[in-house]
């Protein structure tokens, strides 16, 4: 056993190895922008909130300009905050910052990085992405999940449409929620969960664990020798936890899919599942695609693709309502273009420019995706500073909507301006990058976009909106929560009222 006496001759050593780590960094970090100093061996740390980051780095970015530099624990990070050094990052740098900061928790749940949103840049990743390019995220396979998307949607219409006959309010947080997860399951599973009774509470118990891990924060990633806490505490069981029910689950649903009683005939009728299976067993990849890899890929999916797609559409129903002038010419041009069409579908969207400015508009000023978090693999000198490899960065999209030099006044929802500039979301206008840019773009763009206008094109046309009794629009908080998406923190309820 290891006693008090063997501890005491062990102290000098460890004082001795955190000195020397400490000179090291110090050194190091010589050749970053300045940054707000931080402590010996934690750095930074005790001055950051993961709740409110972005808002915290956009803040320092006041102080420190649109680059700086923190130490977190034993790793360095430089912030972002301009549009033209995010495009000197992730284009003209693109090579070099295309890997990701790991964490104890991502590095779990993504079967040791065999994904594509936590994967270091590497044959593997290159080999998955390709994959969800061609085979999920092609115009041709999007176009192929419409009659998904229009069924759920019109179900969600369903839904409000007997609370408006019952007089309730409709909590539009959980309806959209409800919606997202039931298109995204059906895509990846052929199955909703919405409706299973027990087995819904447990996937959505599911999700929302593994979304908390996802935002934890570990000792171990950024102290090494400080890993013990995350045992003290309960984080590193609570994780090894959710990675066994998540595994038992994925198993299951792979084993409903191997089932030849399951099998489905038409092209059509597959989902991700059985196309990964199949991919898997002709096994003409660059890669040996396994089943871990598979659920690694479904778990980026039902994480990534449900929440982007239900934040993005309770903000801009949160911005349309706080904001009556932008919700009348909304639905205005809606109404005006289609009449009493019943259902707005994908092809009459197209022709709904306004529409598009109002999501434009919500992905900039409520940022649903605040921060595009990278890794360099390799160093490069920038703004004459040497990045080294291993160093984190953080783009602020946050910092950088809110910039009056980029944007007419930031701090106004304004759809306006969008109709007269071609500014994007696509990766080439670093004004608005809420999907990232170059090689890590987020390739799920056009099925989140597609569900994002088809939820809120309808919510827009079947129903007028109106605030609970006693209630007024600014009752209506705009804070929040932290995630991969940032959540509205309070749900978004309303009184539906029939249009037609």
């Amino acid at each position: 056993m290891v006693s008090f006496l063997h501890i005491l001759l062990a102290f000098p050593l460890l004082v001795l190895f955190l000195f020397i780590k400490f000179k090291i960094i110090t050194k190091n970090s010589s050749t970053l922008p300045k940054g707000p100093k931080g402590l010996p061996i934690i750095g930074n740390l005790h001055q950051l909130d993961s709740s409110k980051l972005h808002v915290q780095l956009w803040n320092l970015s006041k102080i420190y300009g649109p680059l700086f530099s923190l130490k977190i624990g034993f790793k360095h990070a430089i912030v972002v905050s301009s549009p033209k050094l995010a495009k000197e990052i992730l284009k003209d740098h693109d090579h070099d910052v295309c890997s990701r900061p790991t964490s104890y928790g991502t590095q779990k749940l993504s079967y040791n990085g065999l994904d594509m949103i936590f994967s270091p840049y590497n044959d593997c990743w290159r080999e998955v992405r390709k994959i969800c390019v061609v085979h999920f995220f092609s115009s041709k396979k999007i176009s192929s999940f419409s009659h998904v998307r229009k069924f759920e949607v019109k179900q969600m219409l369903k839904r409000i449409s007997n609370h408006v006959d019952s007089c309730k309010i409709s909590n539009l947080s959980e309806i959209i929620m409800s919606v997202s997860s039931s298109i995204v399951c059906r895509i990846a599973f052929g199955k909703s969960y919405e409706n299973e009774g027990g087995e819904k509470s447990r996937f959505h118990g599911l999700l929302n664990e593994t979304q908390a891990i996802f935002l934890s924060f570990f000792v171990s990633d950024y102290i090494p020798f400080l890993g013990w806490i995350d045992k003290l505490t309960g984080l590193v069981a609570r994780v090894d936890n959710t990675f066994k029910a998540l595994d038992e689950f994925f198993e299951e649903v792979l084993k409903e899919h191997l089932d030849p009683n399951n099998r489905k005939k038409e092209e059509e009728e597959k989902d991700i599942v059985d196309v990964l299976l199949e991919l898997k067993k002709k096994g003409r990849l660059s890669i040996d695609l396994t089943n871990d890899h598979i659920k690694a890929v479904i778990m980026n999916l039902l994480v990534a693709a449900t929440d982007t797609s239900a934040a993005t559409s309770v903000w801009a129903m949160t911005g349309l309502m706080k904001n009556p002038r932008a919700m009348k010419k909304a639905q205005e041009e809606v109404r005006n273009l289609y009449g009493n069409k019943e259902f707005i579908d994908e092809d009459n969207i197209q022709k709904l420019v306004y529409l598009k400015a109002v999501i434009k508009e919500t992905l900039r000023f409520y940022a649903p995706t605040p921060m595009v978090p990278r890794e360099t693999n390799e160093g490069f000198i920038l703004n004459g500073y040497k990045i080294e490899p291993k160093t984190s960065v953080y783009v602020n999209g946050y910092a950088i909507y809110k910039d009056p030099e980029t944007w007419n006044d930031p701090e106004e929802f304004y759809p306006e301006r969008f109709l007269n500039n071609d500014i994007d979301f696509k990766g080439q206008d670093f004004e608005l990058i809420p999907f990232g840019a170059g090689r890590r773009i987020c390739p799920g763009i056009p099925l989140g976009i597609a569900t994002v206008e088809m939820i809120t094109a309808n919510l827009l046309n079947s129903f007028d909106w109106e605030m609970p009794e006693g209630m007024t629009k600014e009752d209506i908080d705009i804070e929040g929560l932290p995630g991969l998406a940032s959540h509205k923190k309070n749900h978004l309820c309303l009184v539906a009222k029939n249009h037609m």
